[in-house]
């Protein structure tokens, strides 16, 4: 039985070399799914994996089926760059899904790129996943005891191990069986030979949405997927839940009984697009009114609020309105720079965050300006925006958290550091202050996160900021020890 909420304690690991862009959370991968009788599906799946770019960057993958066997493209990059129009002219078929990768340390290879497909002894079968099992190490034992060899330390692999070997004598008993074993993070698409399945975990850590595509439907892990497709959102695939797509429509079936409901909250703060709905919230309202709580909560005596683009920019003009300071531009962001993995000495820090950002000086000169950012993961790039801010003429500099200091790991997904390399677990907001060289510091409360997405209640995981955890982590308890077992 699993124990909700249990604590995790800290263990002290040594860094790693990482990329400026982890001095955030970042999410672990985009899934996408498509049935369109009478059509060919695979562009309409690229369009939908470029919505949901934002969530993946490694690598790209479609797999689609016509109703006799199953064919897939995938490689490392972006979609644009994966996607040609050589790639995706064999891709024919009316049923597809796919998948953006963004993966934890050491794993950034094609072998692990998705959807994973095999033969298995009911047909073809592809799966693309988002999320993390946190029993993928007893899970991988038993299929490695039944000779069933893995190619890759991805537990996407397992997952699709245990689907194609699962009990029964159909999809659906198969995917029950699985989900009866496995613990931790999964929204995923899947793909036979003749229909589309979308799973959500029992607690439903990670999104998903169904919509209706004319005579079709689509499953994806953000409803701005569905709107860039054309698609007309249709609701949210419950906890618990697999939809099943195929001639005859759509069926709900109850594959596991719901959790207790734990959607990962930084989805709200940081992950999904603005313009994307989310437990029947717009994020771009929500992030407003995190800015709001955050004014209401820290107030500053300053001229003017800026955001970090372009995660925090609602967060900031909802404290500008709430404060009643003007909001203003004092960061430009330069959109064509890729991701940039550096060693981390102090040189190279700087020339990162330049890339990346740059400030605008006329604007900033001799003004007292509240800096407000969605997180702090290590403080290295916060720290450098300040500085940029500093020598760009800002007179004094207050920054503000759209939520409270992140002092634990994740486990169910997303990739957010060791202990020691998170900053506020190590220090206290003062400390923070005085290693980012800010003239003040302020987070939001946890209280007031939860009450600014609309659900007082709070079916939220939050163990990033509490080290409370909705589900048992399995042996290792340190997310490096944890994430070697993937």
């Amino acid at each position: 039985m699993i124990s909700p909420y249990r604590k995790v304690s800290a263990v002290v690991m040594s860094p790693d070399n990482y990329s400026l862009e982890l001095d955030r959370p970042r999410e672990s991968c985009g899934v996408f799914g498509v049935f369109l009788p009478g059509a060919n599906v695979a562009r309409t799946a690229f369009y939908g994996l470029s919505a949901l770019q934002h969530r993946g960057q490694e690598s790209a993958g479609i797999a689609v089926s016509d109703g006799q066997s199953v064919r897939v493209h995938k490689a490392m990059g972006l979609v644009m760059q994966v996607f040609t129009e050589e790639a995706l002219r064999p891709l024919e078929g009316h049923i597809g899904i796919g998948h953006n990768r963004y993966s934890t340390k050491g794993s950034s290879r094609l072998v692990n790129a998705q959807p994973f497909v095999l033969e298995s002894f009911l047909g073809p079968l592809a799966v693309a996943h988002n999320g993390n099992l946190v029993n993928t190490g007893a899970l991988r034992r038993q299929l490695l005891e039944k000779g069933v060899g893995l190619t890759t330390s991805c537990d996407s692999e397992v997952i699709t191990q245990m689907i194609a070997g699962g009990n029964g004598d159909n999809w659906t008993d198969r995917l029950r069986s699985f989900m009866a074993r496995a613990e931790g993070a999964y929204s995923l698409t899947v793909l036979t030979r003749n229909a589309l399945y979308g799973v959500r975990d029992p607690q439903g850590f990670r999104p998903l949405c169904l919509g209706r595509l004319g005579e079709g439907w689509v499953i994806a892990s953000e409803s701005c997927a569905l709107t860039t497709v054309g698609a007309e959102f249709v609701r949210e695939i419950e906890p618990g839940e697999i939809v099943r797509v195929d001639r005859n429509g759509v069926t709900s079936i109850r594959g596991r009984e719901p959790g207790q409901p734990s959607l990962c909250i930084f989805e709200f703060i940081y992950f999904a697009r603005p313009d994307s709905v989310l437990d029947g919230r717009w994020l771009h309202t929500v992030r407003r009114q995190l800015g709001a709580a955050l004014a209401q909560e820290h107030p500053v005596d300053a001229d003017m609020v800026i955001g970090v683009p372009d995660s925090a920019t609602a967060a900031a003009i909802g404290y500008a309105h709430e404060s009643g300071l003007p909001f203003n531009e004092g960061l430009t962001k330069n959109r064509y720079i890729g991701r940039t993995f550096i060693q981390p000495d102090d040189q190279q820090r700087a020339v990162g965050v330049t890339l990346k950002l740059n400030p605008l000086p006329d604007n900033l000169r001799g003004q007292r300006v509240v800096v407000v950012d969605d997180s702090i993961v290590r403080g290295t790039t916060t720290g450098r925006i300040v500085d940029l801010l500093r020598d760009a003429g800002a007179k004094e500099i207050h920054v503000r958290i759209s939520s409270p200091p992140l002092r634990h790991p994740c486990f169910m997904g997303v990739d957010m550091a060791t202990y020691q390399e998170l900053i506020a677990h190590r220090m206290s907001v003062e400390e923070i202050r005085r290693h980012i060289h800010a003239d003040s510091l302020a987070f939001l409360s946890l209280e007031a996160m939860i009450a600014a997405t609309g659900r007082a209640d709070g079916p939220f995981c939050s163990a990033c900021f509490t080290g409370c955890y909705p589900v048992e982590v399995e042996a290792a308890q340190d997310k490096q020890s944890f994430e070697a077992l993937r």
